[in-house]
């Protein structure tokens, strides 16, 4: 039984190296090279693209073994109860994880005759999202404040 309780515990110390070798490679876009990119020149002009990058992940395990051990005796009071034998056998299990990265640009930056030059790049998406958002929270807010003060 101390066989498997040793494979067990092997596979799980496995599983937890595999899991750190896939958060180094998720960290991996946090690199300045995935951050700035690489320099292209027309002319006098140079522009290089700056990013945000973000990464992020999660992992969990589990464990569960339960050693044999001997089975109680019943009472050997009349009318007494008998009580079950104790687990003869165990196991478990369980392991999980995941993670993702994510890159957008945020701004553009010229290198001309005339300096540097820094241009964001506007999300249009995110400023909707972000005005629906604000305009649903305020209709919300002001429907609570006209129920309140006619109640």
């Amino acid at each position: 039984m101390s066989d498997t309780f040793s494979d067990f515990t092997q596979a799980i110390g496995k599983q937890r190296e595999q899991n750190m070798g896939l958060m180094e490679k998720l960290l991996v876009a946090a690199q300045p090279g995935a951050v700035y990119s690489e320099p292209v020149s027309s002319g006098n002009y140079m522009v290089i693209t700056a990013s945000e990058v973000s990464a992020g992940g999660g992992f969990g395990g589990g464990l569960g073994f339960e050693m044999p051990s001997s089975v109680d005796e019943a009472s050997g009071e009349e009318g007494a109860r008998p009580q079950r034998p104790k687990s003869r056998g165990g196991g478990g299990g369980g392991s999980g994880g995941g993670g993702g990265s994510a890159g957008r640009p945020v701004a553009v930056i010229i290198i001309g005759p005339d300096g540097v030059d820094v241009k964001p790049v506007i999300d249009t998406t995110k400023i909707a999202l972000a005005a629906l958002t604000t305009l649903g929270a305020m209709v919300m807010m002001l429907k609570r404040m006209r129920k309140m003060s006619r109640g």
